[in-house]
């Protein structure tokens, strides 16, 4: 029995990890018990098990509406344009803060960018709200007016919205990913760098060939556990941003907002169960292909 007898020498170490397996248990497996809601047609007098078995009719529930494919299209759409300008923002981003050299302002600058990250997105709505509001909003009464130009009611033009949440998801998620690289960036050997000076190598040329070839492993990685989201939209965003306003629908209803609307008009627990079933797969799908990709590319930068 060699596993025994090598957690019977790492025992010490064992113990140590037990607390985090139960919590790991607990908030990852325990809950996918309930993929069997996703076929059911929950009856709480019957119970879960109780239930009557439905099969496959909750998932045709979100591809029942004519809008089904619209927003599928919003859901993923979106979160393509989120990661592919987030990713590059993060980056330039990190190698910016990296050239910060005084301690106490490189504090400062990071403290700042990451700041956002944890913010309510309820505060966020209201942060949008106070800029787009139409009789006393920053922008149609500081800006537009002084300009002689008619204030926009923002709450009622979709059209507006796939930039506004695109400029809102930005602000508050593209620090965190910056402070990742940083650290990546920092752990880089200063000796490519020095070399790099004495052979003539502007600030430009040491990014391109030194700073983003080697925090490349990071950069696939993050890509990488993004894209398992790509089917998952940020509930807080489209809906507490955009003040829940249904004159928005057709350019911001993404999977989550058309879900957690028809729950509140049909209660249907198997729905949602469904809903976060089939995003789930499709993000493990997506994330096994991509990685599949970048193995056949590089191998040694693959997640797995």
């Amino acid at each position: 029995m060699p596993v025994l007898r090598q957690l019977l020498k790492h025992r010490a170490l064992v113990i140590l990890a037990i607390p985090g397996i139960i919590m790991l248990f607990i908030n990852n497996y325990l809950p996918m018990f309930g993929i069997f809601l996703a076929f059911k047609d929950l009856n709480y007098t019957k119970g879960v098990w109780g239930s009557d078995w439905v099969g496959l009719q909750n998932f045709k529930f979100l591809f029942a509406s004519n809008d089904a494919w619209m927003i599928i299209k919003h859901t993923i759409l979106y979160n393509a344009v989120f990661l592919l300008i987030n990713t590059v923002l993060a980056v330039l981003l990190a190698i910016l803060l990296n050239e910060v050299r005084r301690k106490v302002l490189s504090k400062f600058f990071q403290s700042a960018a990451i700041l956002p990250n944890f913010v309510s997105m309820v505060i966020v709505g209201y942060l949008v709200y106070g800029f787009l509001n139409p009789e006393l909003g920053f922008i149609n009464k500081s800006i537009l007016e002084p300009m002689d130009k008619e204030p926009i009611a923002w709450y009622a033009e979709p059209d507006y919205w796939p930039y506004i949440l695109t400029i809102v998801n930005t602000w508050k998620t593209v620090g965190y990913s910056a402070i990742v690289y940083l650290a990546a960036i920092i752990g880089i050997d200063q000796e490519y760098y020095e070399a790099a000076r004495i052979d003539g190598a502007s600030k430009w040329k040491q990014m391109t060939s030194i700073t983003v070839p080697l925090i490349t492993p990071v950069i696939i990685i993050l890509t990488l556990l993004a894209v398992g989201r790509i089917f998952n939209a940020d509930f807080g965003l489209f809906y507490q941003a955009t003040m829940a306003s249904g004159m928005l629908k057709e350019t911001t209803e993404v999977i989550d907002t058309y879900v957690y609307n028809a729950l509140l008009v049909t209660g249907d627990t198997g729905l949602a169960s469904s809903a976060g079933l089939l995003q789930s797969v499709v993000g493990f799908v997506l994330v096994i292909t991509v990685n599949y990709v970048v193995k056949k590319i590089s191998k040694e930068n693959a997640l797995f």
